[in-house]
C-alpha cells in the first residue's frame, strides 16, 4: 500500500509511502481517495494531516514511467482520478494540513495546493511546478490554485519557467503558511492539529465550505451560503453548547456534531 491512514487522538494522519519519491499514479490516487472517505466518514478523526513517510520527499508529482507508457486515454483518465481527488481534498468539511518535510514538485505542490495548510519543515529541499520541463503544464490544479494564493506573475514564472524555489522563499510568497524548525516540526504540526480536532469542528468544515465555494461564486451567492450553513450550524449540539459554556463562564467541550 502507498497510504496508509492512521489515527493519533483525533487527528487522522494519511501518510504516502511510495518509495522513492512519493511519484503516484492512478492506482495510488485511489489509494489517497479511499483513505480521504474512509476519514471524513470516521466522527472520531476531526482534523486530518497528509505527510510523507519518505526522509527527502514529500512527492514528486506524477509517475513519469506511467506518462511514458500511456496512451491517451490512459493519460486523460490519469487527469481525471487525480482532479477528482484534489476536489475530494477540497470539498471534505474537515480541515487538511500538509506537513512538507522535502521536495514537493510537479503534482507533488499541487497536491499540497489542495490542502487548507501548508506547514513546512526548515530545512532544504526544492519546491517548484517543473512540468514545463516535459513540454507540459500542471494540470493537478496549479495553474488554477497557485495564482490564487501567490501573484498571477509569479505563478506564471514559476509554471512557465519550472524553476523551484527553497522553502523560506515558498514561505516568503504564501505558498506556505508556517516554516518551522526540524527538531520543532512534528510537534507544531500535531499541536495545532489537535487544536483544531478540539474545537467545534463542524463550524470549522463549514467554514471551510463556505470560504472556497464562496471565492469561486458572487458575493451574493457566497452570503447565501454562508447563512445557510449558519442556520445549519445554530441547531448543532456543539453551537448549543457553545453558548451554555460562554454564558456558565466555562470552557466548551465541543464534540464535532
Amino acid at each position: 500500500m502507498s497510504i496508509e491512514l492512521t489515527q493519533e487522538g483525533l487527528i487522522g494522519v494519511i501518510t504516502m509511502n511510495a518509495a522513492p519519491v512519493n511519484a503516484y499514479d492512478v492506482p495510488m490516487l485511489l489509494e489517497l481517495q479511499k483513505a480521504i472517505h474512509e476519514a471524513r466518514q470516521n466522527e472520531h478523526m476531526r482534523a486530518l494531516v497528509v505527510k510523507s513517510g519518505l526522509p527527502k520527499f514529500f512527492s514528486a508529482g506524477a509517475d513519469i514511467k506511467t506518462l511514458q507508457n500511456s496512451n491517451a486515454t490512459e493519460f486523460a483518465n490519469l487527469l481525471t482520478v487525480a482532479h477528482e481527488t484534489m476536489h475530494l481534498m477540497e470539498n471534505t468539511p474537515k480541515i487538511i494540513i500538509a506537513a512538507i518535510a522535502g521536495h514537493a514538485l510537479g503534482g507533488g505542490l499541487e497536491m499540497a495546493l489542495a490542502c487548507d495548510f501548508r506547514f513546512a519543515m526548515d530545512k532544504k529541499y526544492q519546491v517548484g511546478l517543473v512540468e514545463i520541463n516535459l513540454g507540459l503544464n500542471p494540470a493537478m490544479g496549479g495553474t488554477q490554485r497557485l495564482p490564487r494564493i501567490v501573484s498571477r506573475s509569479r505563478a506564471l514564472h514559476m509554471i512557465a519557467t519550472g524553476e523551484t524555489i527553497d522553502a523560506g522563499t515558498a514561505t516568503e510568497w504564501g505558498i506556505f503558511d508556517r516554516l518551522i524548525p526540524e527538531a520543532d516540526f512534528e510537534d507544531e504540526v500535531m499541536g495545532y492539529a489537535s487544536k483544531l480536532a478540539s474545537g467545534p469542528t463542524l463550524a470549522q468544515g463549514m467554514a471551510k465550505l463556505s470560504i472556497n465555494t464562496g471565492m469561486e461564486s458572487s458575493l451574493g451567492d457566497g452570503l447565501t451560503l454562508e447563512r445557510s450553513h449558519q442556520n445549519i450550524l445554530f441547531k448543532s449540539d456543539d453551537a448549543q453548547e457553545g453558548v451554555n459554556a460562554f454564558v456558565e463562564k466555562r470552557q466548551a467541550e465541543f464534540k464535532g456534531r
